[in-house]
């Protein structure tokens, strides 16, 4: 059977980047058992209060909810268990480093499928102020209307 190929993503955390600066990122596998990945291909997860935490040099995602497979017995799966996270050493060590000496933290992004393998992307990010988020907001409806204008310009209507 021909493994799938592509990029399905089946949740996004789209409230991570407005509460926290995103300063890298990286793809990781999700250590799943079976009615974990059912749902999953179900389309059915929240990234919703996730967050990543180290401990005993692994990664570990924990608030991430994955409900239980409809059709699963009674092997079935704890909806917002601990999910170990799958990374080289390499880039594990260089997470715990910045992790521990900078007070950054570990946010989910996005879960998806890459070519059949499940996957999360796993940000290194910064804690945003309020005034951080003010500014953002207003830049971008500052932008908003920059190219509304020009779209304005470009059809030959006046202001």
């Amino acid at each position: 059977m021909p493994r799938e190929k592509g990029h399905k993503v089946i949740a996004s955390n789209k409230k991570a980047r407005h509460d926290y600066t995103i300063l890298d990122t990286y793809e990781a596998g999700l250590v799943l058992t079976g009615t974990e990945v059912k749902s999953l291909r179900a389309g059915r997860a929240s990234l919703t209060d996730a967050f990543g935490d180290i401990r005993n040099g692994e990664l570990f995602l924990h608030g991430a909810h994955i409900p239980e497979y409809v059709a699963g017995t009674w092997n079935n799966h704890t909806p917002r268990r601990a999910r170990k996270l799958l990374l080289h050493r390499g880039e594990l060590d260089k997470l715990i480093g910045k992790v521990h000496e900078s007070g950054l933290t570990l946010v989910p992004l996005s879960l998806y499928f890459k070519d059949g393998w499940a996957k999360v992307e796993i940000g290194l990010a910064k804690g945003k102020k309020s005034y951080d988020k003010r500014q953002d907001i207003a830049k971008r409806d500052a932008d908003r209307e920059i190219a509304r204008a020009m779209g304005r310009r470009s059809k030959g209507m006046s202001d």
